[in-house]
């Protein structure tokens, strides 16, 4: 299979959504959809080579803070539609999960708790003009994570193919957390997740118990915004 790894220079941690397996004997459609760390630290070559890729949208999943503190060069033919996903005034959320966070422990808790935050930004790529979609946060792992997985399990990927591509994150961010200075998370991660009889193959049970089209649908997501996302990633029949 070929690689879905982006070489967009500044970024570290970008992949296509498309390219992976179907439960219907398909694939998944290349081009339309791409999962990234931040685009603020590109370089003029590596926005080149996203333009050349044929995005011309991206949806921001950061927090209004986080936007105002580091929002970086945006080019004028790129769309930037805001989409924060997490909700940082839901305090008592967020200090019960704090220990849990950085891994996919805690995905199905955020799921059950904010269907209408990943309605809204299902709903942002789905509306988006023609042309490829990049979805990022900031390192491009746990909010971002969550809507590929959405996404993915929408397209019908099979859960161990979208465990598999939240896996390759780990190793991605390795040279990004060096270049900036930064502590890697994945061995921390690894042994919070060993701390709890698990792995990143949690995800796996998250979404064994999830209808992906039903859970946007009750987070406010409209059937046509559904089938619009649907369509981008998923081949026809």
């Amino acid at each position: 299979m070929t690689s879905r790894d982006l070489a967009f220079d500044g970024c570290h941690n970008v992949r296509d959504l498309g390219g992976l397996p179907t439960a219907d004997g398909r694939e998944t459609r290349r081009g339309a959809v791409v999962r990234s760390d931040t685009p603020d630290r590109l370089t003029a070559a590596g926005w080149s080579a996203l333009r050349a890729y044929g995005v011309r949208t991206l949806v921001d999943l950061r927090n209004d803070a986080e936007v105002t503190a580091w929002n970086g060069y945006r080019p004028p033919w790129v769309e930037v539609v805001r989409a924060p996903l997490d909700d940082d005034g839901d305090t008592e959320f967020w200090e019960s999960l704090r220990h849990l966070y950085g891994t996919p422990l805690y995905y199905r808790a955020f799921l059950d708790r904010k269907p209408g935050r990943c309605a809204a930004a299902v709903a942002a790529i789905a509306q988006a003009p023609p042309g490829g979609v990049l979805f990022h946060c900031v390192a491009g792992r746990d909010r971002t994570g969550i809507v590929a997985l959405v996404l993915l399990a929408l397209a019908g990927v099979p859960p161990g193919d979208i465990a598999a591509d939240y896996e390759l994150t780990a190793e991605r961010l390795g040279p990004l957390y060096a270049k900036i200075g930064e502590e890697d998370e994945a061995p921390s991660i690894r042994r919070r997740l060993a701390q709890a009889g698990t792995s990143a193959r949690e995800i796996v049970s998250t979404l064994a118990a999830m209808d992906a089209g039903a859970y946007l649908l009750g987070g406010g997501l409209s059937p046509a915004d559904l089938a619009a996302a649907r369509a981008r990633l998923a081949p026809p029949a």
